[in-house]
């Protein structure tokens, strides 16, 4: 029996994707079709699919897939959630963990719904600081929650491979509302995603 996968591409879109990639590689100064780049192009193209999926999906609808009743007020974390992304300056990719907090008012989702909406947003061309409010606003506006935070924090290959070439940068963004914009809120999710708490 042979290998065989089974992931699911747009032919059309792989195809001008293919074309536009080769064309790239000889514009560089190389050769698309010496035997190692043949089919790079191929590959390159389902890869992009693959690490820009996130257009295709709903967080919204993640979201109230698993929206259930619950009277609990007390603050939920999803900390250290992997997270890979793509810069939408220099097409290179970041990557580094969100830690996702709600205070529930009524209603609770699933926890792996949190997880799940850090991927929609990541996989697009993005940039960190729009990634942690689309986030936030998507946990805020689906379970209308007490209050909603977010913090992400993570590493660039634009600026590690190109440019400033800092490869011990990590670039740390927030956004906070309803009772995480009050201190005393906040600075309990801020102890509590930098502790060992496992």
């Amino acid at each position: 029996m042979g290998y065989n996968k089974s992931e699911q591409y747009d032919e059309d879109i792989t195809a001008g994707l293919i074309e536009n990639y080769r064309n790239s590689i000889a514009l560089l100064g190389e050769d698309p079709e010496r035997e190692g780049l043949l089919k790079t192009p191929e590959r390159m193209a389902k890869a992009m699919q693959y690490l820009t999926h996130g257009y295709q999906q709903d967080a919204y609808a993640i979201l109230e897939s698993a929206r259930f009743h619950e009277e609990v007020s007390e603050m939920v974390i999803v900390k250290d959630i992997e997270l890979y992304s793509m810069c939408e300056h220099h097409m290179l990719p970041f990557f580094g963990k969100a830690h996702v907090a709600y205070i529930p008012n009524g209603y609770i989702t699933g926890l792996s719904k949190i997880a799940r909406v850090v991927d929609v947003y990541s996989r697009r061309l993005q940039v960190q600081e729009r990634l942690t409010h689309q986030i936030m606003m998507a946990i805020k506006e689906t379970l209308h929650p007490l209050g909603a935070a977010v913090v992400i924090e993570a590493s660039h290959l634009c600026m590690m491979m190109r440019g400033v070439q800092k490869q011990n940068s990590v670039t740390t963004t927030s956004a906070f509302w309803g009772e995480f914009e009050r201190n005393e809120t906040r600075s309990e999710f801020i102890r509590l995603i930098g502790s060992g708490l496992h």
